[in-house]
């Protein structure tokens, strides 16, 4: 008897999973175009934060502590031209 509601139950999953319609599911939302440049964003913050933080511990020498915010900071210079960018389209499409 509990084998039979068992299979009973696992053929009304399947079924009810593959006859889903597209349509009847709900909308999305649309996807924000600037998320995956504000997390880019976060995150080299986060390194130059970490980079000052292991310069004042003194596991970092001035020289090397110089390269990478440099390199940090090229790489956001990058990330703020590409949504400059990414505005200047959207606002011409408009």
């Amino acid at each position: 008897m509990i084998i039979a509601i068992a299979i009973g139950l696992t053929l009304l999953v399947l079924a009810l999973s593959l006859f889903i319609r597209e349509a009847d599911l709900p909308k999305l939302p649309p996807e924000n175009p600037f998320k995956i440049f504000d997390e880019r964003k976060a995150r080299i913050y986060e390194n130059l934060r970490d980079l000052q933080f292991e310069l004042r511990l003194g596991k970092l020498s001035d020289e090397d502590y110089a390269k990478s915010k440099h390199s940090l900071q090229s790489e956001l210079a990058q990330v703020l031209a590409d949504v400059d960018a990414l505005k200047a389209s959207l606002g011409a499409s408009k």
